[in-house]
């Protein structure tokens, strides 16, 4: 075997290589796009984590603050658990009035409302990737900003998003404008050129 021979081999094992690695490093490129439709949020759903005020009309020692536990259930006074994880507050309402007027409080009026959400997390080509408090209203944009900003690295005209209220947590391509919620886990991608 001669000399050109021996490099023509290692020259295509290493552009094989180089090709293996630019392949993994666009990992997800191919994920499915997120459509307009699927980044509207309708109704928030509880889940571990969120803080709570309950208030029951006229029952000030049924009122307070209460968390989801990890369970996803609150513990209230006189009733016990109510399950809340995957649930809107208005359906909460409903459960706890219903408990409650079953031999408690005569026709119950409660209502049920969010004080803290569970947070979301952002990764990548942020300068400080991290866990950050969930805020009404808030965009992948908005998430970026709260993490201090790109990197120099960063991809910005898109990012990858994992649902929370995803039960299979698929990896998702979104606009940079797609709405994120609590336990989301958004993902801004290296640009590599």
């Amino acid at each position: 075997m001669n000399r050109r021979h021996v490099f023509r081999v290692l020259g295509r094992g290493v552009g094989l290589a180089a090709l293996a690695v630019a392949m993994a490093g666009c990992a997800g490129m191919d994920a499915p796009m997120e459509t307009a439709s699927a980044a509207q949020v309708t109704d928030y759903r509880l889940g571990s984590g969120d803080a709570l005020r309950v208030i029951v009309f006229g029952e000030e020692q049924l009122s307070g603050e209460f968390r989801v536990d990890g369970a996803g259930k609150v513990a209230m006074p006189l009733i016990g658990d109510v399950a809340a994880k995957d649930r809107t507050t208005r359906e909460v309402e409903k459960e706890i009035a219903t408990k409650l007027s079953q031999g408690y409080v005569r026709d119950a009026k409660v209502n049920v409302e969010v004080m803290n959400h569970r947070p979301f997390f952002i990764l990548g080509e942020v300068r400080n990737p991290g866990q950050y408090q969930f805020q009404n209203g808030m965009t992948a944009l908005s998430a970026v900003a709260m993490a201090g900003g790109y990197t120099y690295r960063a991809k910005e005209d898109y990012i990858f998003i994992t649902r929370g209220s995803d039960p299979k947590k698929e990896l998702r391509k979104a606009p940079i404008t797609t709405t994120v919620m609590p336990d989301d886990v958004v993902r801004v991608p290296e640009r590599y050129f």
